[in-house]
């Protein structure tokens, strides 16, 4: 297996970063600090981290433009200019927050439909369910019973969607129907030891190999989804690792966010870089992220 240590890329007291994704064409990493309820635009050319308030916790955030992102937010769903951090609701769903539930982690699918899922506030067991949200704003719900719906990607030629709900720890499968963005035959593909951490956010490289966020596991994992074999191992200076994307002008860096929540002062005393955002190199290249169409 090959080891690689990340490093420090932007020092940031986030308290639950999640959601990397990187916009090829401004060259900017898009993620959230989902507690911190901010939506943030990272340059690395520029070193420098713009934040706005979302007012609500925004679970998830997806490119649609250059100048516009959607943002799964904890009532519903809005744009956000990445400019001057205008927020526009498309969509307000009450009961998601009235029923003590709140939008996690999503991904677009080529064709541009989101896939997200929600969770507990206290992450229930079987409290979430994952749904897709299409470009009429429709949303549709496709899995019950979920507990953490965390990272999702497909397969380089569409035909296979991956999906995380960390509770199970495992990554699953489903066959895919791009036309109509329907899933069936369900596997499980890979069980993470509880010693590696908890599995979170996930991005696929150009070699179809699964990149996985570690919590409490100081690591993002590479893992091959027909073997199931670990492949490869970043090393991070900080304990909650929760998302991973492939970024830079050659898809050849890959960024990572994580966590400085349900840590100990003791612990902040010891990894004092969680929340921070990483960067490693590792050998291969990402693909450009899908944007929401709408």
């Amino acid at each position: 297996m090959i080891v690689t240590q990340a490093q420090l890329l932007f020092k940031i007291d986030s308290l639950l970063g999640e959601g990397a994704i990187w916009h090829f064409e401004n060259q900017l990493l898009y993620w959230v600090d989902i507690l911190g309820k901010k939506a943030n635009f990272y340059d690395p050319i520029k070193n420098i981290n713009v934040a706005f308030d979302t007012f609500k916790r925004p679970g998830t955030i997806v490119p649609v433009d250059d100048k516009i992102a959607l943002l799964a937010l904890e009532d519903g769903f809005a744009t956000i200019d990445i400019g001057s951090g205008q927020i526009e609701y498309k969509l307000q769903l009450p009961e998601i927050a009235e029923n003590l539930l709140r939008f996690n982690d999503g991904k677009c699918d080529e064709r541009g439909k989101l896939w997200v899922g929600t969770m507990g506030l206290r992450a229930e067991k079987g409290a979430g369910s994952l749904y897709t949200l299409n470009n009429k704003f429709h949303l549709a719900k496709q899995i019950l019973k979920t507990t953490i719906s965390n990272g999702i990607a497909w397969s380089l030629n569409n035909s296979m969607m991956y999906y995380i709900d960390t509770a199970t720890s495992k990554i699953s499968c489903f066959d895919y129907d791009l036309t109509n963005g329907s899933i069936r035959n369900k596997k499980d593909i890979i069980t993470i030891d509880q010693s590696l951490g908890y599995p979170d956010g996930m991005t696929i490289d150009s070699e179809g190999m699964l990149w996985v966020a570690l919590w409490d596991g100081f690591a993002v994992g590479r893992f091959n989804p027909h073997t199931g074999e670990m492949m490869h191992k970043v090393i991070i200076p900080a304990p909650k690792i929760t998302s991973c994307a492939f970024g830079g002008d050659k898809l050849d860096e890959l960024f990572i966010t994580s966590a400085s929540c349900d840590m100990s002062d003791a612990d902040l005393k010891k990894y004092p870089l969680s929340g921070s955002l990483f960067r490693a190199n590792v050998g291969c290249t990402g693909l450009r992220a899908n944007r929401f169409k709408f």
